[in-house]
């Protein structure tokens, strides 16, 4: 997919008609229009990005900082009490523009997580698991 084929990359060109909550150089801010909850609030970097890996660098802290402020607006401005936030990288991720899922909740709103198939390592496994990775990161 090209960013001319994008509907978040339309959105942030405004050919594409959005909620939008937040808007700064490099990002854009707006409400999802299918949500989990009222409130839920996508936020997407205005550059065509895929995935978080993609980010460029100097996007990172304006990123997370507009997210940081979108997750307290949620509590202060809508009365949650917190918020879900999430990013997915290709799996389940419905645009192929990076976005970052600001999700309102409450105690008792009846999200109750992920539905997630849950694996034991085996012995010796974890070890290895995280010996991998911290090579990878290294």
């Amino acid at each position: 997919m090209t960013s001319a084929d994008c509907v978040f990359c339309s959105i942030v060109a405004g050919d594409v008609h959005a909620d939008v909550v937040l808007e700064t150089d490099t990002l854009v801010a707006f409400l999802d229009q299918r949500p989990v909850f009222k409130g839920h609030v996508l936020l997407v970097p205005r550059e065509h990005v895929v995935t978080l890996p993609d980010l460029p660098a100097d996007l990172r802290d304006p990123f997370l900082a507009a997210a940081q402020r979108i997750a307290t607006a949620v509590v202060d401005e809508l009365g949650a009490q917190g918020s879900f936030v999430a990013i997915n990288n290709t799996v389940s991720q419905s645009v192929p523009h990076l976005h970052l899922h600001v999700v309102p909740r409450t105690k008792g709103d009846g999200l109750r997580g992920f539905f997630w198939p849950r694996h034991k390592y085996a012995d010796g496994e974890r070890a290895a698991y995280a010996e991998r990775l911290r090579a990878a990161l290294a």
